[in-house]
């Protein structure tokens, strides 16, 4: 990565509520976060084989995938990649099941933005440790 680019994390948005979607990645633009959506779980797939992510922000209730499902894949991609769960009220059960299958963490939807905030900066420093570490070798 070359210039300031360095700083910024790229992350990709995971949700079928394009409303949702493109108001939470104008917001997260606007805090050098490279933000790129996938209106589906399908669509998150394809986008992964082709650019890489320092995190994922996947919603586990789509129409086309589960999360659960896309997570699984996701953790077979890409095993080190740093995956949060985005869940509506009621679903805490879903998103602990998404801990056992590789998630980084969760969150409630709606969250406040310093809390994903928060959440994508620890994500990311998760990653780039275990990428230390991977080179180390």
């Amino acid at each position: 990565m070359s210039g300031n680019n360095k700083n910024s994390i790229n992350v990709l948005l995971v949700d079928d509520e394009k409303g949702y979607l493109n108001v939470l990645s104008n917001r997260l633009s606007r805090r050098s976060i490279i933000a790129t959506k996938a209106f589906s779980g399908t669509q998150a797939i394809q986008i992964l084989r082709k650019q890489d992510f320092h995190v994922v922000l996947l919603d586990l209730k789509m129409e086309d995938m589960d999360g659960i499902e896309v997570l699984k894949v996701i953790k077979r991609m890409v095993p080190d990649l740093p995956v949060i769960i985005l869940t509506g009220h009621g679903s805490q059960t879903a998103a602990k099941e998404g801990i056992l299958f590789g998630a980084f963490d969760y969150l409630s939807k709606p969250c406040e933005l310093s809390e994903l905030m928060d959440k994508i900066h620890e994500a990311h420093r998760h990653q780039q440790k275990l990428s230390d570490e991977s080179h180390a070798d």
